[in-house]
């Protein structure tokens, strides 16, 4: 049996993009997102991140702090009443990467890669999912892979041609209270 999903990007959806976050301190969360998850929860989806991660790539931080730092947003939706299921993240950057992290990926968004990895081990219905993300590269991703919903979250109501735009994360509440 498969399960729809929740697909969020991390930087700009969950927490505020202030550039290479990967400390505690340094997150400033979006308004909306531990309502949007709880929602989701009870709505039946798994959420699944799935991020970027061009800062380990190019040695501004470590995959350890990453980790870190994710096990700990992971306890803040704990303790909001939501839950992070999984995350996905690609540290690989084909021109600015350092070392082996000098790549271009399947995973690296615009390409499909984490959400069809993400799909295979978690046994996921891509066309009855969703995604938020706020850049087109989340959204190309999305579509690429095959999930059903895709959203862009933007402060600008035009958005992307075909692709609906959420204002703010309370937005994509009662789409998920719809399925």
């Amino acid at each position: 049996m498969t399960r729809p999903a929740l697909f969020l990007d991390r930087d700009g959806v969950i927490n505020v993009d202030h550039g290479y976050v990967y400390k505690p301190e340094d997150v400033e969360f979006v308004n909306g997102i531990f309502e949007l998850v709880a929602e989701a929860k009870r709505a039946g989806l798994l959420v699944v991140v799935i991020t970027n991660q061009a800062g380990i790539g190019r040695g501004y931080y470590s995959e350890n702090d990453f980790h870190a730092l994710m096990n700990w947003m992971k306890n803040q939706f704990v303790e909001q009443g939501g839950q992070i299921d999984a995350v996905y993240f690609c540290p690989y950057h084909p021109e600015h990467g350092v070392g082996h992290y000098r790549k271009d990926t399947e995973c690296r968004k615009p390409n499909p890669g984490m959400i069809l990895q993400a799909a295979q081990d978690l046994k996921l219905d891509l066309d009855r999912s969703f995604l938020i993300g706020d850049k087109s590269s989340d959204i190309e991703a999305g579509m690429a892979a095959g999930v059903g919903n895709n959203f862009l979250l933007s402060s600008e109501p035009e958005g992307l041609a075909d692709v609906p735009t959420l204002l703010s994360l309370f937005e994509g509440i009662p789409l998920l209270k719809a399925i």
